[in-house]
């Protein structure tokens, strides 16, 4: 996906596994406070600390899109779409 949305193919800026406070996301936008989770399996067996994180970054003004591997990997297409009208919604 890192692909696909690199070089502002978006139309915006994303840098991967950034900073965001202590944590680290897969994608982020520091321009439009935009964070692109791609969540496994791990996810499953952490969800206490994935709700304080989530908290976290949250409550510092990020939005946050979460899509499964499974989503990215077998409709990857529609993702980038999704991700397209979010995208603009905000820049609009």
């Amino acid at each position: 996906m890192w692909q696909e949305i690199r070089k502002k193919k978006l139309g915006i800026r994303f840098r991967r596994q950034c900073s965001v406070g202590p944590f680290v996301v897969d994608f982020c936008s520091y321009e439009m406070n935009l964070v692109i989770e791609v969540d496994g399996p791990i996810h499953e067996y952490q969800q206490e600390y994935d709700e304080r994180r989530e908290h976290y970054i949250l409550r510092n003004g990020y939005k946050i899109v979460r899509y499964t591997n499974e989503e990215v990997l077998f409709h990857r297409d529609k993702v980038l779409e999704a991700l397209k009208r979010i995208i603009g919604v905000y820049l609009s």
